[in-house]
């Protein structure tokens, strides 16, 4: 069996990733399905997951009034990297550009954690637009190793990138 814990924090990230987590309760002989949310957007994140009827196994609860991108991020490391330690998954999955995902991918490289990037891909080709969504999709791509790209425009932009191809699936959107 598979352990594949998904990490999300928005809204956005709940309302993608629950097809997928959908799929992999849907064959629970092959798939032990674990969510952490880290509750970046607390209230729309309820809200979607309530929507799909999706459980947290985990609530890292981060989210407080004025935080930085980079509290953020330090924050997703320092709890969720004790979770990983504690759960093992054989994957963990994100999705898209925020700094739970970036965090969240960083945080399984340092456990030795294999991570798949749902949404992978995607490129504006200025670091600084959006910000710092941009920097969290490259970085996330280089800490990732599988990527599941929505278009053949995102599937060749991380073949030009030189993620090989064998890690690189291409999912549709």
């Amino acid at each position: 069996m598979i352990r594949v814990l998904s990490v999300f924090g928005t809204r956005p990230e709940a309302i993608k990733m629950a097809p997928v987590v959908h799929a992999l309760q849907a064959e629970p002989e092959r798939f032990e399905s674990i969510v952490c949310v880290s509750a970046q957007h607390r209230a729309m994140l309820d809200q979607v997951m309530d929507v799909f009827g999706i459980r947290a196994d985990h609530d890292l609860d981060l989210m407080t009034s004025g935080q930085s991108p980079a509290e953020i991020a330090a924050r997703v490391l320092q709890h969720l990297s004790p979770l990983i330690r504690q759960i093992r998954p054989d994957i963990l999955l994100v999705q898209g550009d925020t700094m739970t995902s970036f965090a969240a991918a960083f945080a399984a490289y340092l456990e030795k954690v294999p991570s798949g990037h749902v949404e992978a891909g995607l490129r504006t080709g200025d670091r600084y637009q959006p910000f710092p969504e941009e920097m969290n999709r490259v970085l996330t791509t280089r800490l990732a190793s599988l990527h599941f790209a929505p278009t053949t425009q995102a599937r060749d932009r991380l073949l030009e990138e030189g993620v090989p191809p064998r890690e690189v699936h291409l999912t549709g959107n």
